[in-house]
């Protein structure tokens, strides 16, 4: 449809109905997601796990395609997502971590930087890339948001995963 001066417009808030749409898909059957986890603050590295895992399991994806990777800390995530989207073994992957804000600078640089990093990697590989190192203020933070984030990170891991094949 093209817009000429003096023609009617489309009335705001009018439905696109002839559009080719993408729907969601969280079928998770037959996807293969890896899964890296700093070690660093590791009891919410773990809630954030149970969480991913348990909802994993939920959306069909079998325990036996779901690879997990310990590093250090946030700054070593994004090299080690880098290496697992270039093994064509993964259809998505999961970043997992916590940085809590302590009294120098080295918060903002080590979420960002890892943020930086977990773009980058999915930006120049194509494999989708559910970002969910926590970045908070203070412990109480992120044990409230762990379970959660990790159960929105598989949900976005999958939907990504799906839409990707879609979309080629």
């Amino acid at each position: 449809m093209s817009f000429t001066p003096n023609s009617a417009a489309p009335a705001p808030g009018a439905p696109c109905t002839d559009l080719a749409e993408i729907e969601s898909n969280l079928s998770g059957a037959g996807l293969s997601i890896g899964i890296v986890m700093a070690r660093f603050n590791r009891e919410v590295g773990e809630g954030l796990l149970s969480g991913c895992c348990q909802e994993l399991r939920r959306l069909g994806v079998a325990s036996s395609a779901v690879t997990l990777v310990n590093v250090p800390g946030a700054l070593e995530i994004p090299l080690t997502l880098q290496t697992m989207a270039q093994s064509g073994k993964f259809n998505a992957l999961v970043a997992l971590g916590c940085v809590i804000r302590g009294e120098t600078y080295h918060f903002e640089i080590v979420s960002n930087e890892s943020a930086r990093g977990v773009t980058d990697v999915q930006l120049t590989t194509g494999i989708p890339i559910a970002n969910a190192v926590l970045t908070v203020e203070n412990d109480d933070q992120a044990l409230v948001r762990m379970h959660q984030k990790g159960m929105e990170a598989a949900q976005c891991a999958v939907e990504m995963a799906n839409l990707l094949k879609a979309v080629k």
